[in-house]
């Protein structure tokens, strides 16, 4: 049985499922505003992938069964994300309640001056998440550390946010330890260290550029009173038991990363240490979380489980720090699921019925200079993403499309790969249905428009991947074997 469509669908008939499903997102998150990830957002992915599968099947004449595997291979790829999503929202809550959270918060307070808070939080991020390789267990763990320093000193969530994602998706892109990075290297059949050092051409000037605009908002913000931050340490003394032994679940969670153990063993085992430090550390908080009608023991064990699957809410005495510190674990995560299950859902129909690749046709015409190249499969990139909703899958399918077309132009294929990467993987947690944008949201609390303007190092390193290309430097061709042997 054959799984293409029988009558390749115009780029035009191709943009209709797109057409409707921007139009009703426009409208859910008019009517819901913030809300709108809580059941309206899926039913307009699921409504626009009705559309599509009409279409497939109709004018296309692409069998049921081939649409159906098209979206099972989709969310059987994102199974594993799936899990770690549900692992973070465990590990949120238990880093909360144990009390690690707070402590980083109150000392942070103390030690990251607020006119280089944005710029640190941005370096902070930055570092870990090269460290690391990944932007979620930076954002998860470290992130949420600095959102809570950031809302003490006085910055809006939309600036913290920003910087943390800046940071993050930093270490995301040039890590050799990330999952994007490898991905991208070996779609394109890019050596991986050849490709990262190529990346640092367009990496590092972005970096530069955020780091001196957080640099400059910092000096020109208003900070948090002496006065606020000292009720913020206050009270944060008096709700949770505050103790530098609190720091080592962060630093054995830091030595299982540098020994490079699998992120889903990492953040299992963050989860569970934190739990058992908030025994006992925090056993009153657990009380409180459990309810009267629990005690001693049963009050203990019942108080883990809530602080792992359900949400929290800690009386601290001031109704902003209250809003920090509450949780929502594993449940808090389960509308974000939804929504990728939906999405991938999308992105299976798109590509069954031919309609993806028809689209992405469209940029071809554009790739007969370098720069129209590189535009036209960063733009191609930041498409993909919107269409498909995952990342892993828009790096895949834009490395396919374009390997064939750069070789023969003649460059060499670290162009591509490093376009992919400007292209695809830090446009990401800017696509709100993306499950990297889903995820970000989420797991910060702030929705993905909100920090979307502020997140200045993944808005700027697409354009600079297109300005270094236009300027022609180190744009190396394949007979070029002196230049390549010196730089690959």
């Amino acid at each position: 049985m054959s799984e293409r469509p029988v009558k390749i669908p115009s780029p035009l008939l191709s943009l209709a499922p797109v057409l409707v499903l921007a139009v009703l997102l426009f409208a859910t998150v008019k009517l819901f505003g913030g809300d709108a990830l809580e059941g309206g957002s899926q039913i307009v992915l699921l409504v626009a992938t009705a559309v599509c599968c009409v279409i497939a099947t109709v004018y296309c004449r692409v069998k049921w069964r081939a649409i159906e595997l098209a979206v099972v291979n989709n969310i059987s790829g994102v199974a594993v994300a799936l899990f770690i999503l549900l692992i973070i929202g465990a590990l949120s809550g238990s880093w909360m309640v144990s009390g690690i959270v707070p402590t980083l918060i109150y000392y942070g307070m103390q030690v990251i001056h607020p006119d280089f808070f944005l710029t640190s939080t941005c370096i902070i991020c930055a570092v870990v998440s090269v460290m690391t390789g990944s932007s979620w267990t930076t954002i998860a763990t470290i992130g949420i550390a600095l959102l809570g320093i950031g809302q003490a000193q006085g910055f809006s969530y939309a600036w913290i946010a920003g910087a943390v994602v800046s940071g993050a998706y930093f270490g995301d892109k040039i890590s050799p330890l990330s999952d994007t990075t490898i991905l991208a290297s070996s779609v394109t059949d890019t050596p991986l260290f050849t490709h990262i050092r190529y990346l640092m051409l367009t990496t590092i000037p972005s970096m530069l550029i955020t780091l001196v605009i957080f640099t400059i908002a910092g000096f020109s913000h208003e900070s948090a009173t002496a006065g606020r931050m000292g009720d913020y340490s206050a009270s944060l003394r008096e709700t949770f038991t505050i103790s530098p032994w609190l720091l080592t679940v962060p630093v054995v969670t830091g030595i299982l990363i540098a020994r490079k153990a699998p992120s889903v063993v990492t953040l299992f085992l963050a989860a569970a240490l934190a739990g058992i430090f908030a025994i006992f550390f925090q056993p009153d908080i657990l009380q409180q979380i459990a309810g009267a009608e629990a005690e001693g023991a049963a009050a203990k064990f019942k108080g883990l489980l809530i602080m792992f699957y359900g949400s929290t809410h800690i009386e601290t005495g001031n109704p902003a720090l209250n809003d920090l510190v509450s949780t929502s674990g594993m449940g808090g995560m389960m509308n974000t699921i939804w929504l990728i299950l939906c999405a991938m859902a999308f992105g299976g129909a798109m590509t069954a019925s031919g309609m993806l690749g028809s689209i992405t046709s469209v940029f071809l015409r554009f790739m007969k200079r370098c720069v129209g190249m590189v535009a036209s499969t960063v733009v191609s990139g930041i498409f993909l993403n919107i269409m498909t909703a995952d990342q892993y899958i828009s790096i895949l399918l834009a490395g396919n499309m374009f390997k064939d077309i750069y070789k023969q132009k003649g460059y060499e294929s670290r162009l591509l790969s490093r376009a992919i990467e400007d292209g695809v993987t830090v446009t990401s947690p800017l696509v709100p249905w993306n499950t990297c944008g889903l995820t970000q949201a989420t797991i910060l609390g702030v929705s993905t428009f909100t920090y979307l303007p502020y997140c200045f190092f993944n808005l700027i390193s697409p354009l600079m991947s297109i300005i270094v290309a236009a300027s022609g430097y180190k744009i190396y061709h394949t007979n070029d074997k002196e230049k390549d042997n010196a730089t690959g």
